[in-house]
């Protein structure tokens, strides 16, 4: 035979099935169900308080945060509807199943924050030429409540932080406990010192440092929504590991993406000698390798001979890699 996958009905070789190396990537999203609930119930209550407290004292920082807050809760939402979505079986027109969700919504929620973190900045350049008085010590007080619930939804997203997406929850939560900290200390400087501008300045460098923070996140997840490689991978380092396995000759077509955040895929032509390789055992050793040193357990191979992968159109596509 001129060729072999890793298994004859879908060419994949999975010879111990999750018994081997449990890295628990697939388990992510029924993890944080109650999580999810937690903290957009907790996040939904806060903001009303938030926004009803800043309306009554005219506090920018906190009407500012309450939006903030808003876009966070449908954050979380969007992330929820993604880990949910990634658990949804393949399908004949979906082979994949729904995976990809995990990414689109680490997406939508870094483009959110964004969104929210210039509509703020804008808001606290127009208050500067304008600043008016706030009641400090009710600032202070709904800011300081903001902390507690921010800081425990985000406790909530910490424990999984390889996958983008719960990532991605977590810095929205992270980011509102340091917006509520920020309007904290501006409002005890103004029960002190008495500037009114200080108000909008201190919305504007939170609003500069979050987006510093969420930039990552958002370039993260538009390389993975393109198909880039995991930034835990190195291409060059899992083609030296499949070139090292006994009996490979060369490599070609090797591709190695996202299929959410947090599973990895790869699909590879492996030419091999055309005598004395034990292709079984070949099959075995690489996706050992390559699950233990890259996390990578969906594998698809195809083995070629010598005088098949010299005609094999995919052959000259092996500069193209991802």
């Amino acid at each position: 035979m001129p060729t072999q996958s890793t298994r004859p009905e879908g060419g994949h070789y999975h010879p111990h099935e999750h018994s081997h190396h449990p890295h628990g990537h697939g388990h992510a999203p029924s993890n944080f169900n109650r999580a999810f609930a937690i903290g957009i119930g907790l996040n939904m209550v806060f903001v009303a308080i938030e926004a009803f407290y800043g309306w009554q004292v005219n506090s920018l920082a906190l009407l500012a945060d309450a939006a903030h807050n808003l876009s966070d809760v449908a954050g979380l939402v969007l992330a929820w509807m993604g880990a949910l979505a990634s658990q949804l079986k393949p399908n004949a027109k979906h082979t994949y199943g729904w995976q990809r969700g995990t990414i689109l919504a680490a997406l939508i929620n870094a483009v959110l924050l964004l969104v929210a973190m210039g509509s703020l900045g804008w808001e606290a350049l127009q208050r500067l030429q304008t600043p008016e008085a706030i009641e400090g010590w009710t600032v202070i007080g709904v800011a300081a409540v903001g902390i507690v619930v921010n800081s425990l939804t985000a406790w909530l997203f910490m424990k999984d932080q390889h996958d983008l997406n719960i990532r991605g929850a977590f810095l929205h939560m992270a980011a509102d406990a340091l917006v509520s900290l920020g309007v904290v200390l501006g409002g005890i400087l103004y029960l002190y010192q008495g500037w009114t501008w200080l108000d909008p300045v201190m919305s504007l460098l939170i609003a500069v440092i979050i987006v510093m923070g969420t930039w990552g996140l958002f370039q993260q997840s538009v390389h993975l929504l393109f198909d880039g490689v995991p930034p835990h991978v190195n291409l060059e380092q899992v083609r030296d590991c499949l070139s090292a396995l006994p009996g490979i000759v060369s490599i070609h077509d090797l591709h190695v993406w996202a299929l959410s955040t947090s599973k990895v895929a790869l699909t590879a032509h492996l030419v091999v000698a055309d005598t004395g390789t034990d292709t079984s055992m070949l099959l075995a050793t690489a996706q050992e390798e390559l699950e233990e040193h890259f996390h990578i357990k969906h594998v698809t191979l195809q083995l070629e001979s010598s005088a098949f992968a010299h005609g094999c159109r995919l052959s000259g596509h092996a500069e193209h890699d991802h």
